[in-house]
């Protein structure tokens, strides 16, 4: 069960205030732990933000979320083949995956040194989740996110071979296949090309926050550690 972490001291923008038309909602605040928390849980999640030249840590709702419906995703029948090779396994490398997704030789690299401390010591209170493929005793690649109740805010994900990281991400939705697996919400931020041939979907965001506020009381998946099946919301800050 996760541990809570302290309080934290922002207040973040009630929703009727945030922008329609845009998905930063706001600027400011830090990454604690229980800032974090307090975040995921409200439906908002952290990215650098450069304004007028100067380096912010801004907070996104997209207006059209990616969510990968559970009983919708899309495996090719070589993917599928590619699967039988990998062995999946959770938190076992977290601090690898995470310095994988966060490496600067990324050309789409947003993950800096400020992040990876961050979701470390999210990890380590059991907030944050790495979904890993491994072959042959090597780490393929892999996924990390935050889960709270029944969320899984995917993060970032990487690859050393080919397929890791869809074979990682194939691992996440059976994990969370589970008897909640209608009340669970596997939120992957935006719809993209690579995200869309997998069966992503967007998501207004009313309804993304709607269907949040419910899956927020759905237990953690038992491979993520299985809570005691309060809401997820009560470990954490409000």
């Amino acid at each position: 069960m996760p541990i809570a972490p302290a309080p934290t001291p922002w207040a973040f923008p009630p929703q009727a205030s945030w922008d329609p038309d845009d998905d930063l909602v706001a600027l400011g605040a830090d990454l604690e732990p229980g800032t974090l928390v307090a975040a995921y849980a409200r439906g908002l999640f952290p990215m650098p933000v450069s304004l007028a030249g100067e380096e912010h840590l801004g907070w996104f709702s997209p207006v059209e979320r990616g969510v990968l419906p559970l009983d919708g995703v899309r495996v090719s029948r070589s993917l599928r083949r590619s699967a039988r090779d990998f062995e999946i396994r959770v938190d076992t490398a977290f601090d690898e995956v995470l310095a994988a997704c966060g490496s600067p030789d990324r050309a789409d690299g947003w993950i800096t040194s400020d992040f990876v401390h961050a979701y470390g010591r999210l990890h380590r209170l059991g907030w944050a989740h790495s979904v890993e493929a491994w072959r042959d005793g090597r780490l393929a690649g892999g996924l990390y996110g935050v889960g709270i109740g029944g969320l899984f805010a995917g993060e970032s994900m990487f690859h050393r071979e080919t397929d890791a990281s869809k074979v990682a991400l194939l691992g996440l939705v059976e994990l969370m296949r589970d008897h909640h697996a209608e009340h669970r919400l596997l939120d992957v931020q935006w719809q993209t090309p690579h995200l869309a041939s997998l069966g992503v979907v967007r998501r207004p965001r009313a309804e993304y926050l709607e269907q949040l506020e419910r899956t927020l009381r759905v237990p953690l998946p038992e491979a993520l550690g299985l809570d005691d099946g309060s809401d997820g919301r009560e470990a954490g800050p409000r």
